[in-house]
C-alpha cells in the first residue's frame, strides 16, 4: 500500500468545540501511531479532503513526522475557499496546510455548488488511494457514514480504523508516562 486516505469527524462531532481540548492530543497519538506502522510497512502518500477536525489534524501530525518519515500530505478540497466559514483559527491552520502540504488541488473551481461535490471527493479519494484510515465509532457514524459507505461498497479496498477504543489506550499510555501516574 503506497497511497491512505483519512477522515473521520469534525470536532463539533465530538463535542470539542475549543483548539486548545487536550482530547485533540489523544487522537493525533492514536492517529500518529497507526500512520507510523504504515509508513513503515511502505505508505509514501496520505490524503485528506482538508475537512476540519481529524483531517486536519491529521494533516499537522503528517507534516511533523516529514522530518523523521519519508511521507507526503496531499490536500484535496471538495472545491475552493472550502475553509471561509470556519472559525478563524481554523482558517490559519488548514491555509498553512494547502502551503506546505506536497500537493494541494481542489476537485471542483469555485465555491460550494452543492452536496454532490461531497460526494464526487469521497469517489475521488477512494479511486486514488490504496486504503482509507477512518476515525470511527460504530455507534455513531456521524458524518463519517458517507465516506464509510462509499468504501465498503468499493471492492478490494481496505478500510482501516481508530476507534474510540484505540484512542482510550493511547490516553492510558500517555498518563502511565507521567511519574506521577504511579505514585
Amino acid at each position: 500500500m503506497k497511497i491512505l486516505t483519512v477522515t473521520g469527524y469534525k470536532p463539533m462531532e465530538m463535542n470539542i468545540f475549543k483548539p486548545d481540548d487536550e482530547r485533540i492530543q489523544f487522537i493525533k497519538e492514536a492517529m500518529r501511531k497507526r500512520i507510523i506502522a504504515l509508513i513503515e510497512e511502505g505508505l509514501e502518500w496520505i490524503l485528506v479532503s482538508g475537512q476540519m477536525g481529524v483531517e486536519l489534524w491529521t494533516a499537522e501530525t503528517v507534516m511533523g513526522l516529514k522530518d523523521l518519515y519519508d511521507i507526503n500530505l496531499g490536500l484535496i478540497p471538495p472545491f475552493e475557499g472550502q475553509a471561509s466559514r470556519w472559525p478563524e483559527q481554523l482558517q490559519q491552520v488548514y491555509e498553512e496546510l494547502t502551503v506546505t502540504a506536497d500537493f494541494c488541488q481542489p476537485l471542483y473551481r469555485g465555491g460550494y455548488k452543492g452536496p454532490y461535490q461531497f460526494k464526487a471527493r469521497d469517489k475521488w479519494l477512494i479511486s486514488k488511494s490504496d486504503a482509507c484510515l477512518i476515525l470511527l465509532d460504530e455507534e455513531y457514524q456521524g458524518s463519517t457514514q458517507f465516506f464509510y459507505k462509499e468504501a465498503s461498497q468499493t471492492a478490494n479496498y481496505p478500510i482501516f480504523t481508530v476507534t474510540p477504543s484505540d484512542i482510550q489506550d493511547v490516553v492510558e499510555e500517555i498518563r502511565m508516562q507521567d511519574p506521577a501516574y504511579w505514585e
